[in-house]
């Protein structure tokens, strides 16, 4: 039994967010002001990331210094072994920063997984610029990655992993969803079937009950 296994990068691999953690750090305070603007549904979160990157000063060297900080969840290499050992294809799909995403799976041996993300350019003058090529005019939460239409497109059996506000509207597409977080909260209230877990050693349990083609623990 063949699964694609899509799994969302901050928050979920990530034990913060890589994003809102740069912003913090090196943004001019008024991306806080926008970050209000998309909570309240003004603007989608495409425009929001964009105008927040373009808030960012500094250079790639204290780019770099700040993604340092970034760990990501332990059980996470191990799960990456797996996926590769059984052949399991695994795509990481993040409304979040390629480049913050890359700099750090690179720092964990982990920087082959296929990635699909926001593209960050940054000019000789330490511009930032936040393009979104896997957006969709049909996207309903305005995202620079529309997540439900790449999940949509793949005929084999789906495993979606995550843990927010960018996973809802994805969350209804695949057969299995592995949820923490908020992403809890908003299947329980839309009925949508979830399996909890904590970590990547728990994601790991669930995969090895899928592909030994096993009944899952039952879905909350």
């Amino acid at each position: 039994m063949t699964f694609h296994i899509f799994c969302d990068f901050d928050g979920t691999i990530t034990t913060r967010d890589a994003t809102d953690f740069v912003l913090e750090r090196l943004a001019a305070p008024e991306w806080l002001e926008i970050e209000a603007k998309w909570q309240k549904g003004l603007i989608g979160s495409a425009e929001c990331m964009r105008l927040q990157i373009g808030l960012i000063n500094a250079t790639r060297q204290e780019l770099g210094q700040t993604l340092d900080e970034v760990q990501i969840d332990e059980g996470f290499p191990e799960f990456v072994n797996f996926c590769r050992h059984t052949n399991t294809p695994l795509t990481i799909i993040s409304d979040g920063v390629d480049y913050f995403i890359r700099y750090i799976l690179t720092r964990y041996r982990l920087g082959t997984i296929p990635v699909i993300a926001n593209r960050l350019t940054i000019t000789p003058n330490n511009v930032y610029q936040l393009d979104s090529p896997w957006s969709s005019d049909k996207c309903a939460s305005g995202a620079g990655v529309c997540k439900c239409s790449f999940v949509s497109e793949e005929r084999a059996p789906r495993v979606y992993i995550g843990d927010g506000r960018s996973d809802f509207c994805v969350s209804n597409k695949p057969e299995i969803v592995l949820a923490k977080g908020t992403l809890i909260s908003h299947c329980k209230k839309n009925d949508t079937p979830y399996i909890p877990y904590q970590n990547f050693h728990d994601v790991m349990d669930e995969l090895k009950h899928l592909l030994q083609n096993l009944p899952l623990r039952k879905a909350v």
